[in-house]
């Protein structure tokens, strides 16, 4: 999903870029260094602190709503490809976030429109989905957690659920950045009640940061029912996600040497992308 557009390099799916990491998995590293670079360095020369990225799903056909946002449906290979793509971002000054703990490749439900439940035991899914997450956990400054239900380990969605955050993510896997709630606007969070009250369970389940999308209402309501005070650990993680650098603008920076290439490489896979699928067509 890229939401900056107009002016920005047109990125390449993740799973374009696992399907080169599969052909060469030394070129395919290298293209997700880059195509991390770019992104977090366009991003940052317009004053963006950070993106909700990577995903860390694994690819699955059970998926559709996760679909190409994956890199791979091997844990371990995405775990490789994502430390590419987060050592790009970094490099440009941006902090990353891995999506969506513990795991959404699984799943036929989009949990935008109906809350998602996946019935495999904790052993299944930490021996699978887990994987990507245990081995990003020391390295990416942000977490967000799925809204999808686990009844084998708690029945409340991991968004709502300190089993998942705080045993789990925090005790478990050690991660010691900002978990941010995916968005309270999604049909997937909207089980118990109003906005303030999917925060409020956020919160208490152990969310850093609470995410609203198009809702003006219930932002104001949030601000309204909410103390504006911050818990120092909160503040002092939320320190990790502020952007290093970005001095200079698009303009001086589509004019470095790096990003001519990065962007070339980028151009040229996307064209031969193209050229695949008009095979496939007149195939």
């Amino acid at each position: 999903v890229q939401r900056f557009r107009n002016g920005f390099t047109e990125l390449p799916a993740a799973a374009l870029i696992g399907n080169i990491y599969d052909d060469d998995p030394t070129a395919g590293l290298v293209f997700a260094e880059q195509c991390g670079w770019l992104m977090a360095a366009e991003l940052r020369s317009v004053g963006v602190d950070f993106s909700f990225a990577p995903v860390l799903d694994l690819g699955s056909a059970a998926s559709p709503i996760i679909d190409d946002r994956a890199f791979h449906k091997d844990p371990h290979c995405v775990a490789r490809i994502a430390r590419a793509y987060v050592k790009g971002m970094h490099s440009a000054g941006m902090a990353a976030v891995g999506k969506h703990f513990p795991g959404h490749g699984t799943v036929l439900a989009d949990s935008h429109v109906e809350l998602p439940v996946d019935d495999r035991s904790y052993y299944d899914i930490s021996n699978s989905d887990l994987t990507t997450f245990r081995l990003l956990a020391p390295i990416v400054e942000g977490m967000m957690p799925a809204h999808i239900v686990y009844p084998a380990v708690d029945n409340e969605p991991a968004g709502y659920s300190s089993v998942w955050m705080k045993s789990i993510l925090r005790e478990e896997l050690d991660f010691k950045g900002v978990i941010f709630s995916d968005d309270l606007n999604m049909v997937g969070a909207s089980k118990v009640g109003g906005v303030p009250e999917r925060a409020l369970l956020a919160i208490e389940a152990g969310c850093d940061v609470i995410l609203l999308c198009n809702d003006r209402a219930g932002t104001e309501q949030l601000l309204s029912s909410f103390s504006s005070q911050v818990e120092p650990i909160t503040q002092v993680r939320l320190m990790r996600m502020h952007g290093k650098g970005g001095d200079r603008d698009m303009e001086d920076l589509i004019g470095d040497e790096k990003w001519v290439a990065a962007s070339a490489d980028i151009s040229r896979v996307q064209h031969m992308r193209v050229l695949d699928l008009g095979d496939d067509v007149l195939g």
